[in-house]
């Protein structure tokens, strides 16, 4: 497999869950400012919206959007338990943190980081976020992570995109829960892993 990144995006999710996963795979930089591989191909010919993550499978399959690929990844190793089986209400809950994170959270972010975003329009998005995040570390109180004491394939994207807080002023410092989660997912070796891989962290 090949997961077609960026460093530090939202892709970082989906690389976590395969260091977590133990499968064999091939990350390959695809920087999102320039969409040029390293050997100068075109990153469109590949994925013709342009963006990250989109995981290519052993037979050319490909597949976009985070939420469905961190998914589909843990049901090929089921006795990880990175997600729960389909058709359970866990399964169900699972999908509705990942569709929170997505809708809610990385879109919420999304304005944050254009520089064509008013400065008015920047302050709302951040006050809505602020409120959202506060909601979030409300139902992380009493738990290890976010479907409770087992990891699951929504914790990387949680905390992937709560990186990005500090970069676009979105404040999170007295979020007690949300940070002791946030230690607890960088701790994990294979966070560690994808993090290095992305120069995000010191090999």
């Amino acid at each position: 497999m090949k997961l077609y990144y960026s460093p530090g995006t939202c892709s970082l999710s989906p690389h976590i869950t395969l260091h977590e996963s133990g499968l064999k795979f091939e990350h390959v930089l695809a920087p999102t400012k320039t969409h040029k591989l390293v050997d100068g191909t075109d990153y469109y010919t590949i994925n013709p919206l342009g963006y990250v993550p989109l995981l290519e499978l052993d037979d050319g399959t490909r597949l976009s959007e985070g939420p469905a690929i961190v998914q589909y990844i843990a049901d090929q190793v089921p006795d990880k338990e990175l997600a729960p089986a389909n058709g359970t209400v866990a399964r169900a809950r699972l999908q509705s943190w990942l569709n929170f994170i997505a809708t809610e959270l990385h879109k919420g972010f999304s304005p944050l980081f254009s520089p064509g975003t008013p400065a008015e329009y920047k302050t709302t998005v951040i006050d809505r976020l602020q409120s959202r995040l506060k909601w979030v570390d409300g139902e992380l109180a009493g738990k290890q992570y976010l479907m409770g004491d087992a990891f699951s394939v929504a914790d990387p994207y949680l905390f992937t995109v709560t990186n990005w807080a500090p970069m676009v002023g979105v404040d999170i410092s007295g979020l007690s829960h949300l940070a002791e989660f946030r230690a607890r997912v960088a701790a994990r070796p294979a966070v560690q892993a994808a993090m290095k891989e992305e120069g995000l962290l010191k090999k």
